[in-house]
C-alpha cells in the first residue's frame, strides 16, 4: 500500500538494539559536560484509534530514559489534517491526543517544526475559521513562529518551514535564513531542522526532498564554519548524507508505518520499507562535533 493511499484512508476514520549513526563532525545545560544531549522525534502521526496514544506514550518513556536536555520535534505531530474532507471534529480529536502525548514531557522544552500533515486546509471558510492553516499549528505546538532560531549552550538552532510551493522555504524565509546565519559569530556550531530532508539518499526512492536544496547547499557552504548538521523526518526512512562537511540525518519516524503493521514492501512489522519506528539521540559537543544515534523501537 502506498503511503499517500494509506494516510488518506486512515485520516478519514471515525472519531534496545541501537543502530549506530554516530559521526564526528565537533535553559537546561549540564555545566559538567561539554555537550548537549538532544532527542529528535519526528512523524509521531498521533490519532485516537488502535490504542495509539498509549503506544506512543510507552515509546516516549523510552526516549525520556536518555534524559535529554531538550527535544526537537520534526513535524507531522498529528496523523493528518491536510486531506480533502477532513472535518473540524477529526482535526480537534487528533490535537487532543497530541496534547496527552506532549503532557508526557510537560516539564521539558520541545522545539517543533510544522509537518505537511499538521495544517488544516480544507475548511468551509478560511477567512472565518481560526483553525485554518499554519497559524493554528504554531499555536498548538507552542512555537514562537512558523520558522525561528534559538541558542543553547555553544550551539545555534534554526527551525525551518518547508511547507511552501514544491517543498521550499519561499523567498521571505530564505532571506531570513541568510540574515540569521550572517549575524552569527564565526565558527558558531549550528543545527538546522526541517520537516523535509534538504539533501538525502531516500529522495531517490520516495521523493520528498526540498526543491531549493541547491540554494540551501550554497548558503551552507558560504557559512561552512557554522552549519554542522541538518535534521529531517517526513520520509519515515533512516538515512545519512555528508556533503561539504555538513551532516544530513533523516531520522526515521516514531510511527513507523503510520502505526500500522506494514505492507508487502516492509522488511519487518511496523517498518516502512527497511526502516523500523524509532527516534534519535544526538550529542552536540561544544567544539562542533556531532553524534547521531538512531534507536529502533521494534
Amino acid at each position: 500500500m502506498k503511503r499517500r493511499k494509506f494516510l488518506a484512508k486512515t485520516s478519514l476514520l471515525s472519531a534496545g538494539i541501537a543502530l549506530p549513526e554516530v559521526v564526528s563532525a565537533g535553559t537546561k545545560v549540564n555545566e559538567e559536560r561539554s555537550f548537549l544531549t538532544v532527542a529528535h522525534i519526528t512523524d509521531v502521526h498521533i490519532r485516537p484509534e488502535d490504542n495509539i496514544p498509549n503506544r506512543a506514550l510507552d515509546w516516549l518513556n523510552l526516549v525520556k530514559k536518555h534524559q535529554p536536555d531538550f527535544y526537537l520535534n520534526g513535524g507531522d505531530s498529528i496523523h493528518d489534517a491536510s486531506y480533502k474532507d477532513v472535518s473540524k471534529e477529526r482535526v480537534l480529536e487528533q490535537w487532543k491526543v497530541w496534547d496527552l502525548f506532549r503532557a508526557g514531557i510537560s516539564e521539558d522544552e520541545v522545539y517543533s517544526c510544522i509537518g505537511n500533515h499538521d495544517p488544516w486546509w480544507d475548511v468551509p471558510n478560511k477567512e472565518e475559521e481560526p483553525m485554518y492553516g499554519k497559524p493554528y499549528v504554531v499555536k498548538r505546538l507552542g512555537m514562537p513562529a512558523e520558522y525561528y532560531s534559538f541558542d543553547k549552550g555553544n550551539w545555534h538552532f534554526i527551525i525551518l518551514d518547508g511547507n511552501y510551493e514544491g517543498i521550499s522555504l519561499g523567498e521571505e524565509q530564505m532571506k531570513w535564513l541568510e540574515k540569521d546565519l550572517e549575524k552569527l559569530p564565526a565558527n558558531t556550531p549550528t543545527l538546522v531542522m526541517s520537516h523535509f530532508p534538504i539533501t538525502s539518499i531516500t529522495n531517490a526512492l520516495v521523493g520528498g526532498q526540498h526543491k531549493d536544496h541547491k540554494e540551501l547547499k550554497s548558503l551552507f557552504y558560504k557559512h561552512k564554519d557554522k552549519v554542522r548538521v541538518c535534521l529531517s523526518g517526513h520520509q519515515h526512512l533512516l538515512d545519512r548524507t555528508w556533503y561539504n562537511d555538513v551532516h544530513y540525518f533523516c531520522n526515521g519516524s516514531l510511527s513507523g508505518f503510520w502505526w500500522g503493521e506494514g505492507d508487502e514492501e516492509s522488511a519487518g512489522k511496523q517498518y516502512y520499507l527497511e526502516t523500523p519506528p524509532g527516534y534519535a539521540i544526538l550529542k552536540l559537543h561544544d567544539d562542533g562535533r556531532v553524534e547521531n544515534e538512531y534507536f529502533p523501537l521494534i
